[in-house]
């Protein structure tokens, strides 16, 4: 089976995540997917396949006889899909033989175009997987994942000469939780890779430190006929919060090692409002400057309308997880040569986001990050190339192959 064959059957379970939810996984529909992966598992062969209490797969292909003594690679990927879009009734469009134009994405009245997305030209002749327009297509990360049992399941069927191979889908990943219950000691991996990256030259080995942040903002609510000197409007407090933040360090205006405070939700009225972030960046000493600058902020609110106007709660997420990887750069370096052997010129970029490996990482695991070949995850644009994942299977495979060489 191809690993586009597998995403198109795992995609149509719905598994998106929740940030609210106080346990793990934090949506119990996160099991259908993680039951079917253990069930396709055993079918393939692989040993000590289990799904444990949380919604983590754990499966292992032992080594082939005379390549016990090598290193046991690890490789994850996770099965929840992100809460910012719809992940409920995926309906994917397979367009065979792309013709590099603009695809229209159902009726959605969305299309996908080449001139927001370049990547669009280079995928001319290949079979395009895309979404309807109405939800996300899952390809992060259950391209991974595919992927991943793609390769398995030719190293087994193929006999190649392998070490052990340890592998584990983790729930929750999109929503920072992926890589808080994985059991670290039962996987045995000697070190690991997440294949939870875009575009299939991707290897990276640096992510963000990050951390949320919310202000809490409580007003005094007055009729506005007597509010003279008297009423605070919360929701104009919030606005005034956001104001003092630097204007250019945001999402759109930001890129490569460029960190940025992002306002992803806000609501109120006059009485109380609530701004949500994230905070993001890859050096340690600006990601804590950008922590004080908040706080700093809310010195500031205090001291101008009374203490307890601002409340803000900082929650740290992820740390950089290259500080980690420096120490075993070898493993970056079995990477960047499977993908070379690939016909592929790596692109080794920084992550700007997270992944399981980065908290994995700071665990102990060491943990790079690969390209599945998609793109414009997390929302109705997604898409990814049959021909892409086939190259992500043999990236893997190459790696595998490395390791016993």
């Amino acid at each position: 089976m191809r690993a586009y064959e597998r995403l198109l059957n795992y995609v149509k379970v719905y598994t998106t995540s929740d940030e609210e939810g106080k346990q793990t996984p934090s949506t119990m529909r996160q099991f259908d997917l993680s039951n079917m992966l253990a069930e396709e598992m055993k079918a393939m062969g692989m040993e000590g396949v289990s799904v444990d209490e949380h919604a983590y797969v754990y499966g292992f292909v032992p080594a082939s006889a005379g390549m016990e003594d090598k290193e046991c690679i690890g490789l994850i990927a996770h099965i929840d899909t992100a809460p910012d879009f719809s992940g409920e009734n995926i309906n994917p469009q397979i367009i065979e033989n792309y013709d590099g134009g603009e695809v229209k994405l159902g009726e959605s009245g969305r299309v996908l175009s080449p001139d927001k997305f370049p990547e669009l030209s280079e995928m001319k002749g290949k079979t395009l997987i895309c979404t309807d327009g109405t939800t996300l297509l899952g390809a992060d990360d259950k391209a991974g994942i595919a992927e991943i049992l793609t390769a398995c399941e030719r190293v087994m069927n193929e006999n190649r000469p392998h070490g052990r191979i340890a592998v584990c889908f983790t729930p929750d990943e999109e929503i920072g939780h992926g890589a808080d219950l994985l059991d670290i000691e039962k996987m045995g991996a000697d070190f690991a890779y997440t294949m939870d990256g875009g575009e299939l030259p991707e290897l990276s080995y640096e992510t963000f430190n990050a951390a949320g942040a919310e202000f809490e903002v409580n007003g005094f609510n007055v009729h506005p006929g007597s509010a003279k000197n008297v009423m605070i409007n919360a929701s104009l407090v919030a606005m005034e919060i956001n104001a003092m933040l630097p204007a250019g360090d945001v999402p759109s205006k930001t890129e490569n090692y460029e960190g940025f405070f992002h306002l992803c939700e806000m609501q109120g009225n006059v009485e109380k409002a609530v701004l949500k972030y994230i905070i993001r960046d890859h050096d340690k000493q600006n990601f804590a400057a950008r922590e004080n600058c908040m706080r700093h902020i809310e010195k500031l609110i205090n001291e101008k309308y009374g203490e307890g106007t601002a409340k803000l709660t900082i929650k740290e997420q992820y740390s950089n997880m290259a500080d980690c990887i420096r120490k075993r750069m070898d493993i970056v370096e079995l990477a960047k040569n499977a993908i070379e052997k690939a016909g592929i010129t790596p692109n080794i970029q920084p992550i700007r986001g997270g992944t399981d490996g980065a908290n994995l990482s700071q665990k102990g695991l060491l943990c790079p990050n690969l390209g599945t070949g998609g793109y414009s995850f997390h929302g109705p644009y997604e898409h990814i190339c049959v021909e892409d994942m086939d190259g992500a299977v043999e990236i893997i495979l190459n790696m595998i192959e490395g390791i016993v060489s």
